[in-house]
């Protein structure tokens, strides 16, 4: 028997609430007992591989302290709009990192820094160490 891969719009809307549960440090367990439910069917939410009602979403964002847009911002979209025209994909990199705890403390911990030149100097010195780490790939 084949399994069915998640929807794409099932995995994004999960990632944005496991990366709003991490802000706010809370488990899935917590989050779980707020719907009723068992931290397992947290992890098939937030994987996607269950889908999310209405209503669940609204469940969730209230818990989460969020609009119900919160969930899908930046998220993908149909290949063609309602002009014709199809729209760019969404860069899911970035909620990919952001849905990581290294990538929540990392933002949390560089978002505190004040000093422009510094923060600048940070993001040269990250880009160089990809660099040498591509480089070393090749």
């Amino acid at each position: 028997m084949s399994t069915k891969a998640p929807n794409p719009v099932d995995r994004y809307v999960g990632s944005r609430v496991r990366m709003r549960r991490i802000m706010l440090g809370m488990s899935q367990e917590k989050l779980g007992e707020a719907l009723g439910l068992t931290f397992q069917q947290i992890q098939k939410y937030e994987k996607g591989t269950n889908r999310v009602g209405a209503s669940r979403i609204q469940q969730i964002a209230d818990i989460l302290q969020v609009p119900v847009s919160f969930l899908f911002d930046g998220g993908p979209t149909s290949s063609v709009s309602a002009n014709g025209f199809g729209e760019a994909p969404s860069p899911s990199y970035v909620s990919d990192f952001l849905a990581t705890s290294e990538g929540l403390a990392l933002t949390r911990a560089f978002t505190r820094i004040s000093d422009a030149k510094l923060r600048r100097s940070i993001v040269d010195m990250v880009e160089q160490i990809a660099a040498r780490e591509q480089s070393a790939n090749d």
